[in-house]
């Protein structure tokens, strides 16, 4: 079993990389689970979307505490699920949405009281294209996505994504594709 972690800023492409990774890994006979977070179809993953659609340090907090009942919720999944290989969107980066005081020490409780998964793929873009596939969507924005907050959650993932495989996800799909081959080749040697 191996376990990855898609990890970077709303608008990156997480998702988009972590299907093209499941393909991958499907086209060589292996079974994979994904799970994505906030994940709207369990309790905490959807009570912690709606304190996203808020504003303020409380309303992050919430999200934060009911999002990570929500990581907890799928590691527990993750168990009782056969796959060969497992595919989170988001885990712990997302300490990087906490306010400036917090989000390092949120960061390191995170990652030190969490299971570390195999390996860890920081999928990065500017806050310009991210927006722009935000916007995209449809969807209401959430509180965390604007240019000025873009711009400093993507300053602070980066810090907290040191020694993590980087994928820079800005141009045309097929070249972030490359680079995750190269990630996972990488990995495996």
């Amino acid at each position: 079993m191996t376990w990855y972690v898609i990890d970077g800023m709303d608008g990156s492409g997480k998702s988009t990389i972590a299907d093209r990774l499941r393909r991958i890994l499907e086209s060589e006979g292996r079974t994979v689970s994904v799970f994505t977070h906030p994940d709207r179809s369990r309790t905490f993953g959807r009570i912690s979307a709606r304190f996203l659609l808020s504003d303020g340090v409380p309303a992050a907090v919430a999200a934060t505490v009911f999002y990570l009942l929500d990581i907890v919720s799928s590691l527990a999944a993750m168990r009782r699920v056969g796959s060969d290989d497992f595919v989170f969107v988001r885990y712990s980066l997302a300490a990087a949405y906490l306010p400036t005081r917090l989000y390092r020490i949120g960061y390191r409780i995170i990652d030190g009281a969490l299971p570390s998964p195999d390996m860890r793929i920081f999928v990065d873009v500017g806050p310009d294209t991210a927006l722009e596939r935000i916007d995209r969507r449809g969807e209401d924005r959430e509180m965390f996505e604007t240019r000025e907050r873009l711009e400093k959650t993507r300053g602070r993932m980066r810090e907290l994504a040191e020694g993590w495989m980087v994928i820079d996800n800005s141009s045309d799909p097929d070249h972030a594709e490359k680079q995750l081959r190269k990630a996972l080749e990488a990995h495996m040697s």
